[in-house]
Parts: structure tokens; C-alpha cells; sequence
């Protein structure tokens, strides 16, 4: 098997494209594959497929096993491996997503080769039992929660794949660890959910640490930044375009009026290629 190894601000993956389906056993195989010292290591292991109504069909399965709906930090690796290998010529681009439907993606390319993608991530998602939450209220909005003792208070976002979003006074130096797993497996949150600890410091600027459903904490998350600009605007804390300080580097995230529509801009970054022997 061939793979490529790529990342979007650190959130790194395992992109494999050629195949026609997903392959028997892929959960087992992403968990062996995204080991860090047994595998390649990485945070998902990504296929790019062919699609009967987009250009191109993405798959993410997470370093445990389980399946993502959708990754903005993947999306854009998609995009820029498509645009750089030749798989396609446009720098308009559809890919058909498990979650988020048919997004579509803008390649901002140098010297032949992709330097910067902005997604239209869609319209988020704002009520609760769909986002999903058990919280029966639309919009979901500083709605407390409580976790080994401790309260926090919450808004819930999907941009396809569920999030719940915290304010905090140092989200840089926040303990992900502890508090992390604990809300992401939280009876409130029935298919689990991806956390962003988050600290605003201005109209237009916010820190952002993730951890993620399925992966824990990563250097980026796209989905996540995407949904802390949503949540902040709902809170009254940001403008509509924001600059999204995440670990790994920032993340421009515009929620625009006029469609109610997400968009993402960020690099993508091919790190090495290698063949996989099954062993």
C-alpha cells in the first residue's frame, strides 16, 4: 500500500488514494497504521475514493478506529494532494464528505503546487438533539455541564461532526488531559463529542486547544475552529472572521452573513511518501 503522510498545522494523516472502496478491516488497520511507534503514527488515516456526485470522496478513520463524519485539517491534505499529484487541474474542487455532504474547496496555488485551500464548510448545525446533544434546545448556548466535580458551561456546534464548545481563562495552558476525555464521553453527548477549550482575545482573535473525539489532543482541528467562531459569535465574544490560534498554527474562519456559511482557510503540508508492507 501506498501512502502519502501529510498534515494540516500538525494534525497529521496517512492519505491513501487508488482504491475504489475502503479496504476489509480498516478500522484494525488505522489503529495499527497511526501508532507513533509501531505504525507510520499519525492522527487519522485518510482514502481519497471516487464519487458518483463530487469530484472526489473522502473517508477519515481515526487513530482508534472509529470513523469521522468530516476533518477540515484533512479536507484541506485532500485537496492539496489532488491538486499537486494531478488528479485534477481545477482550483474549484467538490469533495463529497461522510458528514458534511459535497463541500467545496478553492486552491490557492504557487508554483504549481497548492499553498493555501479555503473550504466552504457549510451551514453549522445549532440545535442540540442534532448537533447531538440530549440538550433539547436550538440554539445550544452556554448550557452548563458537569464532569468529576467540576462545572463548565458549553455550546454546542456541528459542522458535520459534533463539538461542544468551553470558554476558559488560559485555553494555551488548559489541563486537555484530564478534563478532555472526561466531556468527550459524557452521557450529554450520545454519539461523544470533540471539545475546544478557548480563550478570546479580541473581536477578532481567539486560542483554541482541542481534543478530539477519537484521537485526543492534536495540534489543529478545522471542524473545531470553525465551530469556536460559530460559538463565539453566538456568545457576543467575536466578529465573523477570526483568526483561530490553534498549537500547530492559525486558522482564518469567516461565518458569513449573507449564506450563513463556514469558510476555512489554511495550508496543507506533504511531509514524505513510503509503501506499507503489511507487516
Amino acid at each position: 500500500m501506498n501512502f502519502t503522510k501529510m498534515h494540516g498545522l500538525g494534525n497529521d494523516f496517512i492519505v491513501v488514494a487508488g482504491q475504489d472502496k475502503l479496504p476489509d478491516g480498516v478500522a484494525e488497520l488505522a489503529v495499527k497504521l497511526c501508532d507513533r511507534h509501531f505504525g507510520i503514527g499519525a492522527d487519522g488515516l485518510v482514502y481519497i475514493l471516487p464519487s458518483s456526485k463530487a469530484d472526489f470522496r473522502m473517508r477519515i478513520i481515526n487513530s482508534d478506529g472509529s470513523e469521522a463524519e468530516q476533518c477540515g485539517n484533512a479536507i484541506r491534505c485532500v485537496a492539496k494532494y489532488v491538486y499537486d499529484n494531478g488528479l485534477t487541474d481545477k482550483t474549484e474542487i467538490t469533495i463529497e464528505t461522510l458528514g458534511a455532504g459535497v463541500q467545496k474547496v478553492r486552491v490557492t496555488a504557487e508554483a504549481g503546487k497548492a499553498a493555501l485551500v479555503r473550504v466552504d464548510m457549510g451551514e453549522p448545525i445549532l440545535e442540540g438533539l442534532k448537533v447531538p446533544t440530549t440538550v433539547d434546545a436550538n440554539p445550544v448556548i452556554a448550557h452548563p455541564i458537569e464532569a468529576d466535580g467540576r462545572e463548565f458551561r458549553f455550546t454546542a456546534v456541528s459542522m458535520g461532526n459534533p463539538h461542544c464548545v468551553i470558554y476558559v481563562d488560559d485555553a494555551v495552558n488548559f489541563d486537555l488531559g484530564t478534563w478532555g476525555p472526561k466531556l468527550e464521553n459524557h452521557p450529554m453527548f450520545p454519539r461523544k463529542i470533540n471539545v475546544e477549550f478557548v480563550t478570546v482575545n479580541s473581536r477578532n482573535q481567539a486560542d483554541m486547544r482541542v481534543w478530539e473525539r477519537g484521537a485526543g489532543p492534536t495540534l489543529a482541528c478545522g471542524t473545531g475552529a470553525c465551530a469556536t467562531v460559530v460559538a463565539s459569535v453566538l456568545n457576543g465574544l467575536t466578529d465573523r472572521t477570526v483568526t483561530v490560534s490553534l498549537k500547530g498554527g492559525d486558522l482564518l474562519i469567516e461565518w458569513d452573513e449573507r449564506d450563513n456559511h463556514v469558510y476555512m482557510t489554511g495550508p496543507a503540508a506533504e511531509v514524505f511518501r513510503g509503501t506499507w508492507e503489511g507487516l
